[in-house]
């Protein structure tokens, strides 16, 4: 595109050191296309980020730790705002839309041993890895995760764990894991690996053990949905393999009416143009779990993941998500 004069654009995002990273890996892929472009990032801070005390889910659930960064561009503080797509809500927000999604990273879980202790298994993902997890984990091993997805799985999996929520940024996480609070952690290995934090991983833990979460591992960048020039730059940055996996996803999980704390896990893939889809829904102590799987070409990505979610319905989905109160 062709400017008579020097753009400046502003990326609301969160202050932690991971949501950093992302908004200047966002503005390194900008400058990529136009080295003329002046980028200035905005921190905001979200009730998310501000309570580390109070569970996620009592805390409002879905949009906790976008809709400050959202409004932040409604309000024209920023021009663009950058979210780990995973905290995303599927619901459009009035006058935004996600307009672009760059190349993403690894979706896989990370279970990450205290420091010093070394498990031996920090393998590549296979099933020999995600067989190796049993191993390093005693009986009733106190597992720090607030990700109901995650609890569930592990739960399936192993009903003798004690799952507890440890709350705050990744190094939080790592420094209450190394003081004793809790016996492994449950995380992202793509936000461990953008933080330089790769060593920590103890092992990898991949389906069918432990299905990501909705856009894990994926930016989600949204900006206003008037902003024709804007959209025009932020379309020269974004992948299409990734855009059409997170797709499929996001209206696979709309679908299913569940936000992005539900018991609800995804593995996507491309090839060869045709993108394949596998989902599985979980009651919360991992009793029950159903899973449903299907491939379509990338084109029809949308279509995809209802069609996915309608079958879980059809099994009982639901009353998995969102359980009748007794």
């Amino acid at each position: 595109m062709n400017r008579a004069t020097t753009r400046t654009i502003r990326i609301a995002t969160r202050a932690s050191r991971l949501a950093m990273w992302q908004a200047n890996h966002t503005a390194d892929l900008l400058r990529a296309h136009d080295s003329h472009l002046q980028i200035e990032l905005i921190e905001v801070s979200t009730i998310g980020d501000r309570d580390k005390r109070e569970s996620l889910q009592s805390l409002g659930g879905q949009g906790v730790f976008t809709r400050e960064v959202q409004r932040a561009v409604l309000d024209g503080r920023a021009d663009l705002a950058v979210h780990s797509l995973k905290d995303l809500p599927t619901a459009a927000t009035d006058g935004l839309m996600l307009a672009s999604v760059p190349s993403r990273g690894s979706t896989v879980d990370a279970l990450v041993l205290p420091e010093g202790r070394d498990s031996g298994a920090a393998e590549s993902v296979t099933e020999s890895a995600n067989e190796s997890w049993h191993g390093v984990l005693p009986s009733e091993a106190r597992i720090g995760t607030g990700s109901i997805r995650r609890q569930a799985q592990l739960l399936h999996h192993r009903p003798d764990l004690e799952m507890i929520e440890i709350r705050g940024n990744v190094e939080t996480r790592l420094r209450k894991l190394d003081d004793g609070d809790c016996g492994a952690l449950i995380l992202a290995k793509a936000g461990l690996q953008r933080l330089g934090l790769d060593h920590r991983i103890s092992v990898e833990l991949a389906p069918p053990i432990l299905y990501p979460a909705v856009g894990q591992g994926a930016l989600g960048i949204e900006c206003r949905a008037e902003d024709a020039d804007l959209l025009e730059i932020l379309n020269t940055i974004a992948d299409e393999d990734s855009l059409a996996t997170v797709i499929a996803e996001r209206s696979l999980l709309h679908t299913l009416h569940a936000g992005c704390h539900a018991p609800v896990g995804v593995a996507t893939r491309v090839e060869s143009g045709e993108l394949f889809l596998e989902a599985v829904v979980l009651s919360a102590d991992g009793q029950q779990r159903l899973i449903e799987s299907d491939a379509a070409p990338m084109a029809q990505a949308e279509s995809l993941g209802r069609e996915v979610a309608e079958r879980l319905i059809q099994e009982g989905a639901d009353a998995l998500i969102d359980p009748p109160s007794k």
